[in-house]
């Protein structure tokens, strides 16, 4: 057996056990090293400075073979840490804040233009955006983009940031309701946050889509089995899993390291948007 792929997360356990997207990422990765006799070796650690230590750690121990770098920030210190230690990396981010890392990559920025478009079209004016914490650069070009796309199309907009957990999702849809006029659709950063957004709905009586229309970023089962299901912006996410492990075995293989963008990701209408009645 060869050394594992390590990929470190800081989150709560929590939050990991009900978020699906990381367990498709690390299932498209192990379809990939595993035919060659490596496994992938999950950290999920409290803090951005534990994360730093394993990736030390793993080094100094000779522990891995190589990482998988997520959730990226500007001018994030992992990118330089894993350069000066010599430790082999790809990161799952757009090119511009991975430094020359081999990335793989979604456009975000299109994304989130066509999921405000198609409430556009729908009749909706004002929308909101429940995002992810604001110092993941993930984040930042998707608000980057509402912000952007809301302006161009003269809609009325709102963003509140939550964590990715349900709960906050709640949270978040809450302080949306409380508005003086509330939007009529509402975009969240991942499912878990959207599945919030509809509980709180139920407590609250909203009708949904009939009241309100609500959209999930990244289309898991949770999606599809709510009620009524999600609309989400879509990806096949073990497919991105894949392009990151092919793209780090090409490093440790000491080919050119690759730049690879995922599929687009696309808009999945489903009952959870309607059109504005009101």
């Amino acid at each position: 057996m060869g050394l594992p792929i390590g990929l470190t997360l800081v989150r709560t356990s929590e939050i990991y056990g009900a978020e699906p997207w990381f367990h498709e990422l690390t299932a498209g990765i192990d379809q990939v090293v595993r035919p060659l006799g490596r496994s992938v070796l999950l950290r999920v650690l409290a803090t951005r400075e534990d994360e730093l230590r394993w990736l030390r750690q793993w080094r100094e121990r000779d522990a891995v073979a190589g990482v998988v770098l997520v959730d990226l920030i500007a001018d994030d210190p992992r990118v330089d840490l894993v350069r000066t230690i010599g430790l082999p990396a790809v990161s799952v981010s757009s090119p511009d804040v991975s430094d020359g890392l081999p990335a793989v990559w979604t456009n975000d920025d299109a994304a989130m233009r066509s999921a405000v478009r198609a409430l556009h079209d729908l009749g909706h004016t004002s929308i909101g955006l429940v995002s992810g914490p604001l110092e993941l650069a993930h984040t930042v070009t998707r608000a980057l983009a509402f912000t952007a796309v809301c302006d161009e199309l003269q809609l009325e907009r709102h963003l509140v940031s939550g964590d990715y957990s349900t709960e906050s999702g709640e949270r978040a849809f809450a302080a949306l309701l409380a508005i003086d006029e509330p939007p009529t659709a509402v975009v969240f950063d991942n499912d878990l946050m959207a599945l919030g957004g509809l509980a709180e709905s139920r407590r609250r009586v909203i009708a949904i889509p009939d009241e309100m229309s609500l959209v999930a970023w990244d289309d898991s089962a949770l999606c599809q089995l709510s009620e009524p299901p999600l609309s989400a912006l879509g990806h096949d996410v073990q497919r991105i899993g894949r392009m990151v492990g092919e793209a780090l075995v090409a490093v440790l293989a000491g080919e050119e390291p690759p730049t690879l963008e995922a599929p687009a990701i696309e808009f999945v209408a489903r009952e959870s948007v309607a059109a504005l009645h009101r």
